[in-house]
Parts: structure tokens; C-alpha cells; sequence
């Protein structure tokens, strides 16, 4: 094991990935010169401009022509800069890539990884900072993925480049620094079955807290607490959002009885609901308290620091709502 950052672990697997397949290359705005966050940074010297492709700025272009060559037989790396530049090319991405394996009966397929780096960062404002993973869940036909980790990130991305399916990889844009312990070597085995697998982050007994991305790590600090307080929180990080580790979920509140989602994303219509909804028409006898979501309020996201601090999810705020649903943590002998 090393340690690595999140930011170097997307670049040093995309590199091995594309050293073990020639088929696999990249394209969009200004990988030439490393990328907006670095992340291609190196590349084009090793791989050469026509595997580490500029685009001009035309997210609808980009999306396109590469939906076409994952058809003919490649298998691209789309960089969409920003999740929110994305929607420019959605009608490409919902209507063309996840729909052509149905439509044309199998006989197409489209092997793309689509990456649109997500969530806030510091006064990015309203036209940077969405998570809109709940958006891509809804549509038949792709895989989204959520890493929360370096590990996580390499692993889940070296499966996403060899999907046969269209993936949007959603990289948090507030993680790029985040370091973590990444297994040395290149990914060995099949990474595509991490594709809809949960990690359990940290064990516990009283209640499920389930999140993913960057939400993780508020939900891990909000255990600690809650540790101290004799409230034990089982943190489940859901790595994938399509397809979803039912079975861990609910295997994990069959034994607590009580369960939390946790995202940034704005609530309403969160993919929090789909988890809340399953777990409570699954498990509604075994529930000990109703299932609750912790999601940021329907409005844009603002520019000021302080505002934007008003719609995080904070620790604070996960502590709060766990406290309340457990009450009175139940002796060790009880």
C-alpha cells in the first residue's frame, strides 16, 4: 500500500488503463495542457494528441463524436470539465449513448466513461458547484458512480473504463487533495464487479448511515462523535449510485433498525428518496424509528461563503439527526 491523492489516483489509473488498451483514449477542453484540475497533467507527452485529444469548446461536439466512436469499437474518456457543462450535452449522453444497446437490440454497444466533477467547492457558485447524480439514476442505460476515496476512485474508475455500458464518473471536485492509502500496482482482477458494490466504512450497531462521494466523510466525522456519546453508527458508502448494493443496505439496517441517508445534493428528489423508499417498503416492520434524509434545501447554490455554508450537510447536522432518531443510546448489557 502507498498513499496517493484522489487527483492522482484518477490520472495514474486512466494512464494504465490506456497502456493496457489502446483502444482507450481521451478527449475534451484543455487536456493538452493537463486539464482545468490536472488531472490529465502528463499524458499527452506519453500518449501523444491523438489519444490525449483537445476539443473545442462544444460540450454537445465532445459528447457526440465520442458517442460515435465507442460505436465503432474505442473506448473514449470524456471530460465534461464540470457536471453542470454536461447538461449541455445531455441530449447526447440520455438519448443517444444510454439508449443504442436497447435500441439496436445488443448488436451496439457504447464503452464510454463520461466525467463530470461534482459538488462545491469554495465560491464556485451556482453554475459550478451541483450534484446531479439523481439525474443520470433516473435514466435506463447508464452506470453512475460516486468515489469517495483515492482507493475507491482507482479501482472504480479502472471498472468504468471497461464497462461495455455508458458510466458518468462523478469526481468531487472538493476531494482532489484528499490522500489515502491505494494498493500499489496496477488494478489486478475484473474491477467491473465493484460496479454496484458498497464498502462498509465503519461498523456499528445503532443506526445506518448511508452516503456517498464527498458526503462520506462528513458521515465518518459524525460517527466519531456519536461514538463518543455511546451512539454506534454503521457508515455505508454506496460508491455506486447505478446500480445500488441494495442488499448491504439493508442488510445493514436489518441489524440496526434505523436509517440515515446523507448527500449534498438538494433533497427533493434525491437519490436519498429511492434508498428511503426501498429500505421503508422493505423493512417497515423491523423499523425502530422512521427513516430520515439529510439533503441541502431546493436554491441555488451561492457564491458568499457564508451562504453557501447554509445548504452544507455538516457533521454537525447528521450528529443532530442521528441523536434524535436513536434518543437514549441503549446500555452495553441491553
Amino acid at each position: 500500500m502507498g498513499r496517493m491523492t484522489y487527483i492522482d489516483a484518477a490520472r495514474q489509473t486512466l494512464a494504465e488503463e490506456m497502456r493496457r488498451d489502446p483502444t482507450v483514449w481521451a478527449v475534451g477542453e484543455d487536456l493538452g495542457r493537463g486539464g482545468v484540475f490536472t488531472q490529465y497533467k502528463g499524458l499527452v507527452e506519453e500518449f501523444g494528441p491523438d489519444r490525449i485529444s483537445d476539443a473545442p469548446i462544444s460540450e454537445a461536439a465532445i459528447l457526440g463524436a465520442a458517442v460515435g466512436a465507442a460505436m465503432m469499437g474505442t473506448r473514449p474518456v470524456v471530460e465534461m470539465r464540470f457536471s453542470d457543462f454536461a447538461l449541455c450535452a445531455v441530449d447526447e449522453l440520455v438519448n443517444q449513448a444510454a439508449k443504442a444497446r436497447y435500441m439496436f437490440g445488443g448488436q451496439s454497444r457504447v464503452p464510454m466513461v463520461v466525467r463530470e466533477p461534482i459538488g462545491m467547492w469554495r465560491s464556485s457558485a451556482a453554475q459550478h458547484s451541483q450534484s446531479l447524480e439523481a439525474w443520470y439514476a433516473h435514466i435506463p442505460g447508464l452506470v453512475v458512480v460516486t468515489p469517495a476515496t483515492p482507493a475507491d476512485l482507482r479501482v472504480l474508475l479502472a471498472g468504468a473504463i471497461r464497462c461495455d455500458d455508458p458510466v458518468v464518473f462523478m469526481e468531487h471536485k472538493d476531494l482532489w487533495a484528499l490522500e489515502g492509502e491505494v494498493p500499489d500496482g496496477p488494478v489486478d482482477g475484473d474491477p467491473i464487479v465493484e460496479l454496484g458494490r458498497a464498502r462498509v466504512a465503519r461498523e456499528g450497531r445503532d443506526i445506518t448511515i448511508v452516503s456517498w462521494s464527498a458526503a462520506v466523510h462528513g458521515a465518518m466525522a459524525a460517527a466519531e462523535t456519536l461514538g463518543t456519546e455511546g451512539i454506534s453508527a454503521e457508515v455505508i458508502d454506496l460508491r455506486t449510485i447505478w446500480p445500488w448494493d441494495r442488499e448491504a443496505v439493508l442488510a445493514s439496517v436489518r441489524r440496526t433498525g434505523r436509517l440515515l441517508v446523507v448527500h449534498e445534493a438538494v433533497a427533493a428528489g434525491g437519490f436519498g428518496a429511492e434508498i428511503a423508499a426501498t429500505v421503508a417498503e422493505t423493512l417497515h416492520g423491523d423499523l425502530r424509528a422512521p427513516v430520515r434524509r439529510l439533503g441541502a434545501p431546493r436554491i441555488p447554490i451561492s457564491y458568499a461563503p457564508p451562504l453557501e455554508d447554509r445548504v452544507r450537510v455538516t457533521p454537525e447536522a447528521i450528529v443532530a439527526a442521528a441523536r434524535s432518531m436513536v434518543g437514549q443510546p441503549e446500555a452495553a448489557d441491553g
